[in-house]
């Protein structure tokens, strides 16, 4: 059965009694980022999201800028976009680069990556639909450090991606970047509990 596909006001918790859990609320978000996360090449990682992801996600952003019933509205119309709807998967994808002048050098190389990404599910490429309310690449060129992506799956495709022991592939083909990554089953299997 498919995760929740959409956090409500009623799902929040009060931040004094989140802060009782916080902890433990941690630990277990952990185990479920855990087999989410891909990484593709030296320094590109995808991680993928879900309800549980972007509920913990929202919770943080409260318990940390305390901004109380008026904020909670805002990180809704901020996170829900990115909880798959049924028939996608949803990632943040990140190029983590540690030193700052590499980091600027290559993202100024990765102009539009974000164009040149896929998921390959049994032979079967679906192109990377980045999220659109912001541009990710600067006038000049330089790309930004994170994006925001959905992969839509057609029946078939969410059908076979959930059989166990299905192919999946991600996938970077960007002239300055051209890498790829099978999903282990462990992911697979986690990814395929957010499809209807």
């Amino acid at each position: 059965m498919a995760r929740p596909c959409e956090i409500t006001r009623a799902d929040i918790m009060d931040i004094d009694a989140y802060a009782k859990v916080r902890a433990e609320r941690r630990r277990a978000i952990v185990e479920v980022k855990k087999p989410r996360r891909i990484a593709v090449g030296p320094f590109a990682t995808f991680y993928f999201e879900c309800f549980d992801t972007m509920l913990y996600q929202v919770q943080e952003m409260l318990h940390v800028e305390r901004g109380g019933e008026a904020q909670i509205a805002d990180e809704l119309a901020a996170y829900n976009p990115l909880i798959p709807k049924g028939r996608e998967l949803v990632a943040t994808f990140m190029i983590e680069i540690e030193d700052p002048v590499m980091r600027d050098r290559e993202l100024r190389r990765l102009t539009h990556i974000e164009n040149h990404i896929v998921l390959t599910i049994d032979g079967e490429d679906i192109a990377a639909v980045s999220e659109s309310e912001v541009e990710r690449t600067k006038a000049d060129g330089k790309t930004s450090s994170i994006h925001f992506l959905h992969f839509p799956l057609t029946d078939a495709q969410a059908e076979k991606f959930k059989q166990p022991g299905c192919k999946a592939m991600l996938g970077i083909t960007h002239e300055n970047y051209n890498h790829m990554a099978g999903l282990p089953e462990a992911t697979r299997a986690a990814l395929a509990e957010d499809l209807d």
